[in-house]
């Protein structure tokens, strides 16, 4: 259990320290935006669809390791997939997260942030940028 627990770290702090798909994307055909007032987390989400599926994904923001990484696993995670498979992998997320239930093998790498159901001063820092996720693509539709 502990060399996941070290493996997890790592993950996060690599999307922390250096994120993927940081950025305003200027051809978005959807964004949506949240801040969590409690830590002061901003998170700016933007999207390319083609039909019903992102094919870019990117976000702009300030805040801590866990709501910058969670928004770069986020753009990883939901480029080539649908709009309905992106909502369905929202609602995975949330699941593991908020109601602490064990990963679902699809959310890969966002594995890395199950420990935030223990933290619940943490889970609106972690769902920020899926919120902003799912604000953007109920409004695609």
């Amino acid at each position: 259990m502990a060399f996941l627990e070290e493996l997890y770290k790592e993950i996060i702090l690599t999307h922390y320290k250096s994120p993927k798909n940081r950025g305003v994307l200027a051809d978005a055909t959807v964004s949506s935006g949240g801040h969590n007032p409690s830590c002061g987390d901003q998170v700016e989400l933007f999207l390319k669809l083609d039909g019903d599926r992102v094919v870019e994904a990117s976000f702009d923001g300030d805040g801590c390791a866990i709501s910058q990484a969670s928004a770069s696993l986020l753009t990883e995670a939901v480029k080539g997939k649908t709009v309905e498979e992106a909502l369905a992998l929202a609602k995975k997320f949330r699941a593991m997260v908020v109601e602490g239930k064990t990963p679902d093998p699809e959310l890969g790498d966002l594995a890395a942030l199950s420990g935030v159901a223990q933290l619940p001063s943490r889970v609106k820092c972690a769902t920020l940028a899926w919120n902003a996720l799912e604000e953007a693509l109920k409004g695609s539709k």
